[in-house]
C-alpha cells in the first residue's frame, strides 16, 4: 500500500475539510442539543458529491475510490458524527448493495436520485429481537401474485424517519434458515409501510433513528434485490463495506477529541503553568495520538484492499473493532484532560464522548467483530 495520497485524493480531503469546518462544525452543537436531523447540510453535501462517492457517474455518483471516501468521511465525522453517519448509510449501506447486486432498472430508479442527493436511503436489517443474530429474521415475506407482502418490525434504523427508500431484509422460507432470507427495496410510500417510534439516544442525537413497521407492506416483484434466498449473503457483504464507514467515523470523532484536548491543555493553567507541561497530560496525548493514527492506518488498509478488489472481511472487522475502541479511549481521556469542563455541554468533548459509544455497537458489536477476526485467523 502506498501511503502517498494522489492529487485527486488530497483535493477531496481538503474540500471535505473546508466544508466540514466552515459549515458543519459550527452547527454541530445546536443540532445535537435540539436532536435535529442535519437536513441543512444534505443539499450542499450532494453538490460536493459526498452522498454517492463510490457510485459510478452513470448512476449519479462521483465514481471515486474507497480511500477517497474514507478521507472525506473522516472530515465530516470530526465535525459532526450525526451528519457523518447520515452520509455513511446512504453511501455504503443503501447505494452500495443496489449498485453491486441490483439490476440496471433498479440502479437507475433507486441509486441515481439517492447518489445525487435528491433522495435519502436507509438500511433495515435489525429487529427488536434480532441484532447480532441477523440470521434470525422475524419479518416475513410472502409472494402473492406479482407482489411480495412483508410483515414485521425493524428497529434502530438510521435515517428511518427521513428516508425515501430502504434496503429491507425478510424471511421468505424459515425452513431454510439464513438461506431463506431475501432482500427488498422498499419505498416509504408503499402501502403498509410506516415509521414507528423515533428513538431518543445517548449520542449522535442529530441522526434520526426509528422503528419501521411493515403491515402487509406491498412490494413489487421487480423490487427484489438480487436472488430470492440470497439476502443474508447480501447483508454480510454490505456490512463488511459499511464497517469501513463506521471505523472512519470513529477515527474522525477521536481526532476531534484529540484536537480539542490538545488545544485546551495549552491554555488551561494549574499550579502556575499550562497543564500541557505536566508529564501526565503529555502521556495522555501521546497515547491518544498514537492510537488514533493506528486506527486510521487500519481504516486505510481496508479501504485500499476494497479498491484492489480483495476480500475485506477480516480487515474491515479489525478496523471497526480497533477504531471504535480507540474512539472510546480517546474521548474518555479528552474529557479527563478538560476536567470538570469536559462534563459541561458547552464544550465539544462532552458531545464527542457521547457520540463515541455507538461506534462499538452498530454495524456489528465489538464482540461480533472479534468473532469474525478469530474465525478468520483460525481458518488460516
Amino acid at each position: 500500500m502506498d501511503f502517498k495520497l494522489s492529487d485527486e485524493q488530497k483535493m477531496i480531503q481538503n474540500m471535505a475539510r473546508d466544508f466540514a469546518q466552515k459549515e458543519v462544525a459550527p452547527k454541530a452543537m445546536e443540532l445535537d442539543h435540539k436532536s435535529e436531523f442535519p437536513a441543512i447540510h444534505l443539499k450542499k453535501m450532494a453538490e460536493l458529491g459526498l452522498m454517492g462517492m463510490m457510485v459510478p457517474t452513470e448512476f449519479g455518483g462521483s465514481g471515486l475510490d474507497a480511500v477517497s471516501y474514507v478521507l472525506a468521511l473522516e472530515e465530516i465525522s470530526a465535525a459532526c458524527a450525526s451528519t457523518a453517519v447520515t452520509m455513511s448509510v446512504n453511501n455504503s449501506l443503501y447505494c452500495g448493495p443496489i449498485v453491486k447486486f441490483g439490476t440496471q432498472a433498479q440502479k437507475e430508479k433507486y441509486v441515481t436520485p439517492f447518489a445525487s442527493g435528491q433522495k435519502l436511503g436507509a438500511y433495515a436489517l435489525s429487529e427488536p429481537g434480532t441484532g447480532s443474530d441477523a440470521a434470525n429474521q422475524k419479518t416475513t415475506a410472502k409472494k402473492v401474485g406479482n407482489k411480495w407482502i412483508l410483515n414485521g418490525r425493524k428497529n434502530f434504523i438510521t435515517n428511518g424517519p427521513n428516508a425515501d427508500a430502504m434496503v429491507v431484509y425478510a424471511m421468505n422460507d424459515p425452513e431454510k434458515k439464513h438461506k431463506g432470507i431475501s432482500c427488498f427495496i422498499v419505498e416509504k410510500n408503499f402501502p403498509g409501510f410506516s415509521v414507528g417510534k423515533v428513538e431518543k439516544k445517548l449520542g449522535i442525537c442529530a441522526s434520526s433513528t426509528s422503528e419501521i413497521v411493515l403491515d402487509n407492506c406491498e412490494v413489487p416483484e421487480e423490487n427484489v434485490l438480487g436472488e430470492i434466498g440470497k439476502g443474508f449473503t447480501i447483508a454480510m457483504d454490505t456490512l463488511d463495506n459499511g464497517r469501513i464507514g463506521i471505523a472512519t467515523q470513529a477515527v474522525g470523532i477521536a481526532r476531534a477529541a484529540l484536537e480539542q484536548a490538545t488545544s485546551y491543555s495549552k491554555v488551561r493553567e494549574a499550579f502556575g503553568q499550562a497543564i500541557s507541561e505536566f508529564q501526565a497530560i503529555q502521556h495522555f496525548i501521546a497515547d491518544m495520538a498514537t492510537q488514533t493514527d493506528a486506527a486510521r492506518m487500519l481504516v486505510w488498509r481496508a479501504a485500499w484492499m476494497k479498491d484492489a478488489g480483495l476480500n475485506i472481511n477480516r480487515e474491515a472487522a479489525m478496523a471497526k473493532l480497533f477504531a471504535s475502541e480507540v474512539c472510546g479511549f480517546v474521548t474518555n481521556k479528552a474529557v479527563q484532560i478538560h476536567g470538570g469542563y469536559g462534563y459541561i455541554k458547552e464544550y465539544p468533548v462532552e458531545r464527542l464522548f457521547r457520540d463515541a459509544k455507538i461506534t462499538e455497537i452498530y454495524e456489528g458489536t465489538s464482540e461480533i467483530q472479534r468473532l469474525v477476526i478469530a474465525r478468520s485467523v483460525l481458518k488460516g
